[in-house]
């Protein structure tokens, strides 16, 4: 079987019969060590003392005042986050539930790094028993900012960070700058557009980032990521849903709508209240898609056996940053006894 994204620390994690992923004092261990909590050559001997002790321990009590001895006020914020965070961790059942909580707590402030590394890992959990390379693909769409571009009528999601990296950290130099800006193809970047023919090639780059997905209806990299949405659901719900890409929303069906996005949530809903959308908002809209519950009782009563509508859509500089979290928190599910 395929192995991937191994630097997200999977296999650190238990697995328990139900489904779902338990904490480890390796996969907590990891976070202390991380670049911006280990010491670095001018760090205090409480630093030092600190970080030594949660190696040992991950889950040893910290009092405020160890965290107020560190020297250094970036050390010490970095240090009072990661350990509110460990908190969430330690007292939730599994990952799965203390991402759900995150988003249940109006008073929440957790990284977006760290939900999106919850994010992978989780998705590294769901994707283990099938391990195809559009869906990989398709799924880091779910905890990595992208970049949109269009060529020759495709609709094509490139990883932000990375093309960030190849414009300002000199790797194409003032022509990757350009291509970027003017959105030249993105096989000038040195990206590589995936499709059924090459897809294997992620298996080789699933840790750079630097493969290219296919949003258009018709292209298996948009139905690569109706698996995953599908996916998505279920692990969490324990609903089987069908998802497909849609190419408009017929309004004597439109009863419930979920954005993806922030951008494609406040589009929908303007939408669907009757309100004004620009010609150049509604061309932010890059993919609609239509979910149906397989088992309508799953369903709240008042709209059961009808389809949900999911909307997908880039900022007004051409990003796409995901909310998976969306799909936890606002479909219509029937009450659980």
């Amino acid at each position: 079987m395929v192995d991937f994204w191994t630097n997200c620390g999977f296999h650190q994690l238990k697995r328990e019969t139900h489904g779902r992923l338990v904490l480890t004092d390796d996969f907590l261990r990891s976070y202390f060590m991380r670049p911006e909590l280990h010491p670095i050559p001018g760090s205090c001997a409480s630093e030092r003392t600190l970080h030594q002790d949660l190696l040992a321990d991950p889950r040893a009590q910290v009092p405020d005042a160890r965290v107020a001895a560190i020297a250094d006020e970036d050390s010490r914020e970095n240090y009072r986050i990661m350990l509110r965070f460990r908190e969430r961790l330690l007292a939730a059942p599994s990952l799965e539930a203390c991402y759900a909580a995150i988003f249940q707590d109006a008073d929440a402030t957790v990284p977006p790094l760290f939900i999106d590394h919850l994010v992978q890992v989780i998705l590294r959990h769901i994707l283990e028993w099938h391990p195809e390379p559009l869906r990989a693909r398709a799924a880091e769409m779910l905890f990595r900012e992208q970049k949109i571009s269009f060529n020759n009528g495709a609709v094509l999601a490139a990883d932000a960070a990375t093309l960030n990296t190849h414009a300002q950290n000199g790797g194409l130099g003032n022509i990757g700058r350009f291509l970027i800006e003017a959105q030249a193809p993105l096989k000038d970047l040195g990206l590589t557009v995936l499709d059924d023919e090459n897809a294997a090639f992620y298996w080789g780059r699933d840790e750079y980032h630097d493969t290219v997905l296919v949003l258009n209806s018709s292209h298996p990299g948009c139905a690569a990521l109706c698996r995953v949405l599908e996916a998505w659901i279920e692990h969490f719900h324990k609903v089987p849903v069908k998802v497909n890409a849609v190419p408009k929303i017929e309004s004597e069906e439109w009863f419930w709508h979920v954005g993806l996005d922030a951008e494609a949530s406040a589009i929908l809903n303007d939408v669907y209240l009757g309100k004004e959308v620009s010609e150049e908002r509604q061309r932010r809209l890059l993919c609609l898609f239509r979910l149906d519950f397989l088992d309508a009782q799953d369903m709240r009563t008042e709209i059961a056996g009808r389809p949900v509508f999911l909307g997908m859509a880039m900022t007004a500089d051409n990003r796409l940053h995901m909310k998976p979290q969306n799909l936890l928190m606002n479909l219509p599910l029937a009450r659980r006894s």
